[in-house]
């Protein structure tokens, strides 16, 4: 499918058309998480957004090259893992996985390219040589700092300039240990050895040690997607100062252009406020499947706002997104039925279909600035103008691919729906229904009896215009 993808450019703030700059294929680097312990949904919202750029840029006839990092090394994961009493290696193998893991259950594809900050030390290592050698860092008592001076250009992506910096502005959890510098600004490249690192050091020139947390991304875009290379993407916190700091020491190392396209994604507020555990409302995926809902129903979720714009979570929006899903998986089985096939087409058979049909102005929607909301919206503009009982069985299994074309670019699974998900016992459907039917009659006090008997039961109802969803309490 021809069609032109456009995305905001967050360093020249304005929207600019997706193009592989080799003409071939769009190599693009996210930053990937710090191993640690389970990401949080916050954190899952910039990795559902970069997954459904690329969605969207394969679906448009764009072949990708995905690169996102794992940082297994860093004050967190070696503070963590000494605490646990584990090895660096097994502390961050077992996070890594659960973060793997949770990315299956989001429908992410898997990058191209993971690498891991502990098997590119060398990379790293080299990088500082160069740095060293071009009069951009220095050493100091065994540590090596990148000098913020040296490049002029410092400050452009976020608009924070050098003399707007104030005493800890630089610092970063990943970067917080205290070290002799010549300048606020600078930032280190290469810690050295401090006793409470214990087993955790390498081997470089200036002595034993470990890189600094900005380096490791540096070094490994360098090595899988080259000096210069088509987008760098991550969430809006990491502008500055790990996206600056990784601009001024790849630029120059390489003496070109960095990343041709910046690509942020927006904080999450979980019930209008930043997420915090003190306040209760810090969310994992795993709390969420706790409560009985699902990772289909929390990617829905993302997809219902803007990536630029700041998402507010609520528990009560996910079931919003469940009454949606019903009514989209609804329409999947009506059309398959008409097109009498049983069929769910994977990722790469729906795209390969390469066209949309009623769905095109969803697909458009999402090749402008990745408007996942107005493509939502267009979807179910389109499912409410389309009467499949009148669809004759061709025409209903190409409008069926057409359907499954659209989803896939937003990465929307319609698996098993409310009654397959949890084993709802007989008579919470048989009362869940006879509301339904007493409220559909306007029998109000009989329709909220059935309610306090169903929440007296453990159960919840939630009303839509076409139907209704019945969770777990």
């Amino acid at each position: 499918m021809a069609t032109t993808v456009t995305l905001q450019d967050s360093m020249t703030r304005e929207p600019r058309e997706v193009s592989p700059i080799d003409g071939e294929t769009y190599r693009f680097y996210c930053c990937g998480p710090t191993v640690y312990g389970p990401a949080h949904i916050g954190n899952s919202r910039t990795f559902v957004g970069q997954d459904t750029f690329r969605r969207v840029l394969e679906c448009a006839g764009i072949a990708t090259k995905h690169v996102r990092n794992v940082t297994d090394v860093d004050d967190k994961t070696i503070r963590e893992s000494q605490a646990q009493g584990q090895t660096l290696g097994d502390f961050t193998k077992h996070w890594k996985d659960k973060f793997s893991a949770d990315c299956v259950a989001l429908n992410m594809l898997e990058p191209h390219i993971e690498p891991g900050a502990v098997d590119h030390i060398p990379h790293q290592v080299r990088m500082i040589e160069a740095l060293i050698e071009k009069g951009n860092a220095y050493e100091k008592e065994g540590s090596v700092y990148f000098s913020v001076k040296s490049f002029p250009g410092y400050g452009r992506l976020s608009r924070v300039a050098d003399r707007e910096l104030k005493p800890g502005a630089a610092q970063t959890a990943n970067d917080s240990d205290e070290y002799d510098k010549d300048s606020l600004a600078d930032f280190v490249l290469w810690k050295g050895r401090k006793p409470e690192d214990g087993d955790n050091y390498w081997h470089s020139p200036w002595g034993e040690g470990r890189p600094g947390w900005h380096l490791e991304c540096s070094a490994m875009s360098l090595e899988y997607l080259g000096e210069t290379f088509d987008m760098h993407s991550g969430g809006v916190d990491l502008m500055f100062p790990h996206h600056e700091n990784e601009i001024a020491q790849s630029e120059c190392c390489s003496g070109t252009t960095f990343a041709h396209h910046w690509f942020h994604i927006t904080h999450l507020l979980v019930d209008g406020g930043k997420m915090s555990k003190s306040l209760g409302n810090f969310y994992t995926l795993a709390d969420l499947e706790e409560k009985g809902y699902t990772p289909e129903e929390l990617r829905y979720v993302y997809l219902s706002g803007h990536y630029r714009h700041h998402l507010n979570f609520t528990l009560d929006s996910l079931l919003a997104s469940r009454q949606a899903m019903n009514r989209l998986s609804r329409f999947e089985k009506s059309l398959a039925e008409r097109a009498q096939t049983s069929k769910v087409p994977d990722y790469e058979t729906a795209r390969q279909a390469g066209e949309a049909g009623p769905f095109q102005p969803a697909f458009e929607a999402l090749c402008r600035d990745l408007n996942t909301p107005d493509a939502l919206g267009k979807i179910f503009t389109a499912i409410k103008s389309i009467d499949t009982k009148t669809l004759s069985q061709p025409i209903a299994a190409k409008l069926y691919q057409q359907y499954h074309f659209i989803l896939a670019a937003l990465g929307l699974q319609l698996l098993e729906k409310e009654e397959n998900r949890e084993d709802i016992p007989k008579e919470i459907k048989a009362m869940a229904e006879e509301r339904w039917q007493a409220r559909s009659a306007k029998e109000w006090a009989e329709s909220d009896r059935l309610r306090d008997e169903l929440s007296e039961a453990g159960w919840l109802v939630q009303d839509g215009k076409e139907g209704y969803t019945v969770i777990r309490k």
